[in-house]
């Protein structure tokens, strides 16, 4: 049984900035990849940033420059550190993990909500 549990979320001025954490509570893997999506209102899920098992990362367009992804994998805990926050990185962010063995598995966080304004 793999939980994965999201903090540091809330509410922050424009231009601000926020730390996410997220941490399996099941340490006996190291997950392939580990990664964020986040989903605003009226919209669908979509990826933020992904790393893999050996710290490669990966962002989407819209969070280069401002975002930054880092894994302690020993620890299965994956961090997104965001800055220069607008009203746009409003959503609920997600936490995602997979695990390949055979087949391919993954996990979800409960999410944490990110609020931006004024």
């Amino acid at each position: 049984q793999v939980q994965l549990v999201e903090s540091g979320g809330g509410s922050v001025q424009p231009g601000g900035s926020l730390r996410l954490s997220c941490t399996a509570s099941v340490t006996n893997f190291v997950f392939n990849n580990m990664g964020w999506y986040r989903q605003a209102p009226g919209k669908q899920r979509e990826l933020v940033a992904t790393i893999t098992h050996d710290g490669s990362a990966t962002y989407v367009d819209f969070v280069k420059g401002r975002f930054t992804i880092a894994r302690d994998g020993p620890r299965n805990t994956v961090y997104l550190q965001m800055t220069s926050l607008n009203a746009q990185d409003t959503a609920v962010y997600y936490c995602y993990a997979e695990l390949v063995i055979g087949v391919r598995t993954e996990y979800w966080g409960q999410g944490t909500q990110v609020t931006v304004s004024s």
